[in-house]
């Protein structure tokens, strides 16, 4: 797919504390996907990139941020899924100076995309995923850093640990920014859309998505980044959340409420049905306790793809369940 030329992408920013900036990455609709510019010194960082339809509106984004491409250091990935890190490599042609930063299993899939696109085809099916990533552009295996575990980067002396963060995916990672007081949590800390704010603050779900979902892990990657007590997080589904220990409970809590589901559905004629309805049934009634602000037919719409997702994810953590 052709890149729209920069001058002609109009970025929707969102300004936030301490040099960070989203963007929306136009990803399916406004407002379900934002990479992140983090500024200081001089230097700057994105955090995710969205797609290579995202591009355009990532350097239109530098552009009004006053942001030169030569002074983006890095392309910090929590991972590899595509609406994360599809445009990674077309925007590492276009920032001369920037390093991919990588989980270990993430790595080699930037570098030769080619099992990645093809897990993805078989997720989103061939017509789909052509509309919603195009070519992958391989990212050079010189321009990539690998991280471990603890780990920490330097944006012009700005600290960031690199923490691994299994549940969502294996090849996961996050950022903690410390002096901060934040942490970039790609989907490790769930998905919280802006249009089901309530007068309570934000309202938030986990994301279950195919193929590598692990309960226990998920929720041990999340008592890991509660433990750091920050008082924001920065989603790629939506951007900024505060309230921190209130979302990171609720997302337990309904972590093991989906597996429960899926477990009770193991056997139903139409599993995939089951699990979904089950799960639609308990994302109304929290976001009715909650207040949030849609109606239950406006409310399911917007989690539609959510739905679908989390619903795949939970059949290949019980389909692996079952022939371990």
């Amino acid at each position: 797919m052709p890149d729209r030329p920069a001058a002609l992408a109009t970025p929707r920013l969102f300004r936030h504390p301490d040099g960070i900036t989203a963007v929306d990455t136009e990803y399916v609709h406004p407002g379900h996907a934002a990479a992140h510019i983090v500024q200081h010194g001089g230097r700057a960082a994105f955090v995710d990139v969205g797609t290579n339809d995202s591009v355009p509106y990532l350097l239109a984004a530098l552009d009004v941020l006053g942001v030169a491409r030569e002074a983006v250091d890095y392309l910090l990935l929590t991972h590899v899924h595509l609406d994360h890190a599809g445009g990674a490599g077309r925007l590492m042609q276009m920032l001369p100076n920037a390093t991919a930063v990588l989980h270990p299993r993430g790595a080699p899939h930037m570098i030769d995309p080619a099992k990645l696109t093809a897990g993805s085809r078989a997720v989103y099916g061939e017509e789909r995923f052509g509309k919603l990533y195009g070519d992958i552009v391989p990212i050079p295996a010189g321009r990539v850093r690998v991280t471990r575990d603890a780990d920490t980067l330097s944006l012009a002396g700005r600290e960031l640990e690199i923490l691994h963060t299994p549940g969502h995916a294996l090849h996961h990672q996050v950022f903690v920014d410390r002096a901060h007081a934040c942490i970039f949590t790609g989907d490790t800390f769930g998905i919280s859309y802006r249009e089901l704010d309530s007068p309570r603050g934000a309202f938030i779900i986990p994301t279950t998505t195919p193929t590598q979902f692990d309960p226990e892990q998920l929720i041990a990657s999340v008592d890991r980044l509660l433990a750091y007590s920050p008082q924001a997080m920065y989603l790629m589904h939506f951007s900024r959340v505060t309230d921190v220990p209130r979302l990171g409970e609720s997302l337990k809590g309904q972590i093991r409420e989906l597996t429960r589901i899926a477990e009770q559905s193991a056997d139903a004629p139409d599993r995939p049905a089951a699990i979904r309805a089950g799960m639609g049934g308990l994302w109304r009634e929290l976001a009715a306790r909650h207040g949030c602000p849609l109606p239950p037919e406006r409310l399911l719409a917007l989690l539609e793809g959510d739905l679908e997702l989390n619903t795949q994810g939970l059949i290949a953590w019980l389909d692996r369940r079952r022939h371990a």
